[in-house]
């Protein structure tokens, strides 16, 4: 028996932020910021996620062999998070994010990728124990296509479903999306993949449309605070969002995927499933920073009583 049941493979990232009155100009140093170094990158936000939200997680991804390393493998050990498969990078720093956040809620953010660009589809072949017995593959595209080629064909014949988080957006391969269980794009994402204008919960259902004639199974399309419109061959639904006061909306996304995931393993269908991922993203929201921002599954639950009221 697996003692984990969903696997994430993905980036794990330092999110060094400075906040600043204004962003600086070219050329322009803007003296006076505050500066924290927090924990990010898109896989390992969406493994954190999950294992606050309750599931049982295995992360697999690649960090340097460097302080920032050592840090971000005992963050996820903290968390709970199986850290078995990641792999320490010999040559390679680990990734790393350079933000300047404005008080007007501006972000200007340069990523410098190190070890995760140089996750491989060896690595995942080598991690394949983790997928025995799990449910659930969760994946995004801050690491090298192939490797996450190589994470959707293992899971398939492994029996899993595939979450892919289309993010940061590219167009994407047909056999890629014909073994895609849930696509999780945001508007941007779906209009990118599709080269449908997504202005509307009427564009929204015609780039659903396209991405399910290309054989994925059921896609979520997240609109922010307005939720999340969820397709499947059967037909469309609008999944409600919750209004929150939003202070930091980073890993939004990333905590919408991993509490989604916990949800399907538990044997949720999927309307409930897509409103206590909602959640977990509407309260992560009113939080800074990335991984910190994720909420323990008592806060999920007391959020969704609260409002079944």
């Amino acid at each position: 028996m697996s003692r984990h049941n969903i696997v994430v493979v993905g980036s794990s990232n330092s999110d060094m932020i400075v906040r600043v009155d204004r962003l600086p100009r070219p050329g322009e140093t803007v003296l006076g910021g505050e500066f924290n170094l927090v924990a990010g990158g898109k896989g390992a936000n969406q493994a954190v996620g999950a294992a606050r939200a309750g599931g049982k997680v295995a992360f697999i991804g690649r960090v340097g062999s460097d302080m920032l390393g050592d840090k971000a493998v005992a963050g996820l050990s903290k968390a709970g998070i199986s850290v078995e498969h990641v792999v320490r990078d010999p040559k390679a720093p680990s990734g790393i994010a350079l933000i300047f956040s404005a008080k007007s809620g501006e972000n200007s953010i340069a990523v410098a990728a190190g070890s995760n660009g140089r996750l491989s589809p060896g690595d995942i072949g080598r991690a394949g124990k983790a997928f025995r017995g799990a449910s659930i593959l969760v994946v995004q595209l801050e690491t090298p296509l192939a490797s996450v080629k190589a994470a959707a064909s293992l899971a398939v014949k492994a029996g899993l479903r595939v979450i892919l988080n289309p993010a940061p957006a590219r167009r994407l391969p047909a056999s890629l999306l014909r073994q895609v269980s849930i696509l999780t794009p945001n508007e941007t994402e779906a209009e990118l993949l599709t080269g449908i204008k997504v202005k509307s919960p009427v564009g929204a259902g015609r780039a659903a449309d396209w991405l399910l004639a290309r054989g994925v199974g059921t896609v979520i399309i997240t609109l922010g605070r307005r939720g999340a419109l969820v397709a499947t061959k059967e037909g469309r639904t609008l999944a409600p969002g919750f209004a929150v006061k939003a202070v930091d909306t980073t890993a939004a996304g990333d905590i919408f995927n991993g509490a989604l995931a916990v949800a399907l393993v538990e044997g949720r269908p999927l309307p409930e499933a897509v409103r206590f991922a909602n959640a977990a993203a509407a309260i992560s929201v009113t939080r800074l920073g990335a991984q910190p921002s994720a909420p323990a599954r008592a806060e999920i639950d007391a959020f969704l009583a609260a409002r079944a009221r």
